[in-house]
């Protein structure tokens, strides 16, 4: 042993190390093997320290992939590590059972190397290199699944840092280099690295010490708010299910368990990335903080601080829960991570990652609506204070995230009732006038609180009895998997929504939009700004409504549920009432108005202006499509918002469900009512020549949506066959309309393709007639990842 380690630097910790700075090595030494052969077990979690920079990749500077038990075990004249599988178990059986239950469920075998040599207490001395260099964080996997295409692992050019290895008394911090790279690279990363053929990023490795005994699990309660782990009991008793959950959070005790108010053993304390800019740390500072509210509503005094990272501090390090500044080339999603136990759901450290150009899209927004000129003026519509008071909504709801806490998109159409919402700004009309200056809500909301008291409380009847006392006429809670896409029916839960009332709030929000419209020009612009940077700033302004859209679209063929538990109350879930539903369909219809969807004439020679200057992707990818060059195409923007509103009336589940309920229940709107009233609104020509064009515009997509919708292999046949009927109903309406030749060489297109389905069918399907909408939430992966919990 002493001569395997002659001459390399000794760092002391949770595993001793022997860094080989010369040759590029790190040793590690392990304890004696057991009965076993186990020589360890750690938690194993890899992270990004530097970053790829991509919003629609997502590896990003910070980023963790989640904890794992990693087991060093001796077979013969190797050590293998392999991940446990934890997921199967038999708890607290005897020794056979629980063998039987772990023997039956493969583990993962991720690594082996040679034993450098051994000492005479037994213990092991491996060099650990290799482990560090293979692509532990799936950056080959990323790349592929963003459509990049040819990316591999460059074996030469991926190094250990041996001068980078740390060792501390709960964990060991090791890294490497890892180039990566591709014969035929995409935009997206052409864009960013120095080689478009190649980049490298640093990869930490962090083996942690197992968590002490005595943390107490918390079954996981869907109406709780919470994050949680699965895992297979086979131990359970007859009669009781085998497949369990248990609730994410932190180990938070009391000091005095009996006080209805006391300090804690361990405060929960996040810490601030030293890269983060002012005003903008601050502000995420103060956002994050808001959590130490629910905590002491819930009984834990002084439980919870945001500081900033100590000087010299390494932020990857596990005793650091993290709120780190992640710089992109182009605006992403943020994220709240955590490191947990995979046996108990304990949380080890948190991780937030932020996106530093989202605070830069909100001022983008802010200066359409009120102006550039408002910049730093200090009032309620000043920009930067409201992008401030997003960013302190942002901050405040990634690190709920990290904390354990679920989204929560119903909250916004209870007063705000919670920072796990994706919040719009909140755009009201004063005096006819933009007003900015309640944008964004200030602290930790109702239900934040509820799911703190629930998560971090007791659990067991004292739990159950405040989730139960809440399902009586409290708070609601709709989490992702029912909010997002177009065919979800749950009625109250939507992303960027606002309001008790979604289609009341359509109209009002449509009422602002036209105001904003109208006062959209050049005082968007900073003085020396580009005057074609207003086509970038138009397109939010003009899709203002777009997620208010979605918001009263779910009211539409709308069903009441709820993560209901037998005994509670909640166990019925009616449709929504049929005039809640008619209104949602007449604000709807609304908004394929012509006027609603034709970009003010006074703007489009602004919006046509030049553009020169190197190529920009994050300008390029955020504007409508163009009528050649520079020159504005007020038809495609305006089809891509009525694109908006028949995606969402046109979705087939949505339709299926409306001939149900109708079925059940023939006093609620069926599917034959709805496309009825999407026709005659469609096609009603304006009496206003100018908005014709709009009119023919918006008519020509509907036809290809039914046509679209009729020949799609998963649309119910009920729908399939109300989409003909209502093609039928459009032909008639066009053939009894006269008016000048370019109306009718309009009218006889669309009529003669309702009457070829299979042309129809062959332009419905086509991507270039269906202009997509340029992004309106982060750009990247959706904001919803297995292992992330973003927004």
């Amino acid at each position: 042993m002493a001569q395997a380690v002659a001459g390399l630097q000794r760092l002391d910790g949770l595993i001793p190390l022997y860094v080989d700075a010369e040759k590029g090595r790190v040793l590690m030494l392990l304890p004696p093997p057991d009965a076993n052969g186990v020589s360890g077990r750690y938690i194993h979690m890899a992270s990004l320290r530097t970053g790829l920079g991509s919003a629609p990749i997502g590896l990003d500077r910070g980023r963790v992939e989640p904890g794992r038990i990693l087991a060093f075990r001796r077979m013969g004249g190797k050590v293998v590590a392999e991940y446990e599988n934890h997921r199967f178990r038999a708890e607290g059986a005897p020794p056979e059972e629980q063998a039987a239950a772990r023997e039956a469920f493969a583990p993962s075998t991720v690594w082996a190397g040679d034993i450098v040599s051994t000492d005479a207490a037994g213990r092991i001395l491996i060099d650990i290199s290799s482990f560090l260099t293979a692509d532990a964080n799936g950056v080959t996997k990323a790349l592929e699944a963003a459509g990049e295409k040819g990316w591999r692992q460059v074996a030469d050019l991926t190094l250990v840092d041996a001068a980078a290895a740390r060792a501390f008394p709960e964990n060991v911090e090791l890294e490497a280099r890892q180039t990566f790279a591709s014969d035929e690279p995409g935009d997206e990363v052409a864009n960013i690295a120095p080689e478009a053929g190649r980049f490298t990023v640093a990869v930490r490795h962090s083996f942690v010490k197992l968590p002490e005994p005595g943390y107490q699990p918390l079954a996981f309660d869907p109406r709780g708010g919470s994050f949680s782990q699965l895992h297979l009991d086979f131990a359970a008793p007859l009669g009781q299910p085998i497949v369990e959950q248990t609730a994410v959070r932190f180990r938070l005790e009391k000091t005095d368990p009996t006080a209805a108010v006391s300090t804690v053993k361990k405060p929960i304390v996040f810490y601030m990335d030293r890269g983060a800019p002012e005003p903008i740390r601050s502000a995420l500072m103060e956002g994050a903080g808001w959590w130490a509210q629910a905590f002491e509503a819930a009984g834990y005094k002084d439980a919870f601080r945001v500081e900033l990272l100590p000087e010299g501090a390494d932020p990857l390090d596990v005793r650091y829960s993290m709120i780190n500044w992640a710089d992109r080339a182009t605006r992403g999603w943020s994220y709240g991570q955590a490191v947990t136990d995979p046996r108990t759901g304990e949380i080890l450290k948190g991780s937030v990652v932020l996106g530093a150009l989202r605070v830069r899209q909100d001022m983008l927004i802010f200066e359409g609506l009120v102006g550039a000129d408002k910049v730093g003026t200090g009032g309620g519509n000043d920009p930067a204070q409201a992008a401030l008071a997003r960013l302190r909504q942002l901050g405040a709801h990634e690190v709920g995230h990290s904390l354990g806490l679920s989204h929560n998109f119903a909250a916004s159409t209870q007063g705000r009732a919670s920072v796990m919402d994706y919040p719009p700004p909140r755009i009201l009309l004063k005096d006819g006038r933009i007003d900015l200056s309640d944008a964004y809500a200030v602290g930790i909301g109702d239900w934040d609180k509820l799911s703190i008291a629930w998560l971090y409380g007791p659990g067991g009847e004292a739990g159950q009895a405040l989730l139960n006392q809440n399902a009586k006429g409290g708070l609601r809670y709709i989490s992702d998997a029912d909010a997002r896409g177009l065919a979800v029916g749950q009625p109250w839960a939507s992303l960027w929504d606002d309001g008790a009332d979604p289609a009341a709030e359509l109209s009002r929000m449509m009422a602002v939009r036209r105001v904003a419209l109208s006062n959209f020009g050049l005082a968007a612009l900073h003085p020396g700004e580009p005057v074609s940077m207003l086509r970038r700033k138009y397109v939010p302004i003009f899709l203002l409504h777009r997620y208010q859209i979605e918001a009263a679209g779910k009211l539409v063929g709308g069903v009441d549920y709820a993560y209901s538990v037998i005994g509670d109350g909640t166990e019925a879930s009616p449709p929504v009432p049929a005039a809640a539903q008619r209104q949602a369909v007449s604000a709807l219809l609304a908004t394929l108005e012509p006027a609603a969807l034709t970009t003010p004439a006074g703007l489009l020679p602004l919006l046509s202006a030049g553009q020169e200057g190197a190529w920009d992707r994050q300008t390029e990818i955020e504007v409508f499509p163009t009528l050649g060059g520079p020159v504005f195409d007020n038809l495609a923007a305006a089809e891509t918002a009525a694109g908006l509103t028949l995606d969402v009336l046109l979705n087939p589940k949505r339709l299926a469900r409306l001939v149900e309920q109708n079925r059940l229940d023939p006093a609620l709107p069926g599917g034959a009512e709805v496309l009825n009233a999407l026709v005659d609104q469609v096609f009603n020509n304006p009496a206003e020549a100018a908005l014709l064009p709009v009119a023919h515009r918006t008519q020509a997509r509907a036809v290809l949506d039914l046509g679209r919708l009729a020949g799609e292999p998963e649309t119910p046949p009920a729908v399939a066959a109300l989409a003909l009927a209502a093609l039928d109903r459009a032909a008639a309406k066009l053939a009894g309309r006269s008016g000048d030749a370019v109306t009718r060489a309009h009218r006889e297109r669309l009529i003669a393709l309702i009457e070829d389905p299979e042309e129809l069918r062959r332009l419905a399907k086509a991507k270039e007639t269906r202009p997509e909408a340029p992004p309106g939430m982060p750009i990247g992966a959706g904001g919803w990842i297995d292992g992330d919990w973003g927004s």
